[in-house]
């Protein structure tokens, strides 16, 4: 499933075009990244968390060559989901 796909379901349920739908969804996921952005936890009542992970720098292997290379410090967006969702994905 996609943003448009998303954006279609949003249209039929609430009677609107397409077209606004997708907008609606955009600016959703536009509002979940900027807030991920500036390190802010997005919780989804339901559905579940998405948080802000630091991963530090660390030493790692070039695969083709066994040389020794540094990884740069990182950030990672972790997902934890709701019991709600667990339940409905083990049920």
């Amino acid at each position: 499933m996609n943003n448009s796909d998303i954006a279609a379901v949003v249209a039929e349920e609430h009677s609107i075009a397409k077209a606004e739908a997708k907008a609606i969804v955009d600016r959703v996921f536009a509002a979940l990244a900027e807030a991920a952005a500036r390190g802010e936890e997005v919780s989804i009542n339901g559905f579940g968390k998405f948080k802000v992970k630091e991963a530090a720098a660390r030493e790692g292997r070039n695969p083709s060559t066994g040389e020794t290379i540094q990884i740069a410090a990182s950030k990672k967006l972790g997902f934890t989901p709701a019991k709600a969702l667990k339940d409905r994905l083990n049920g």
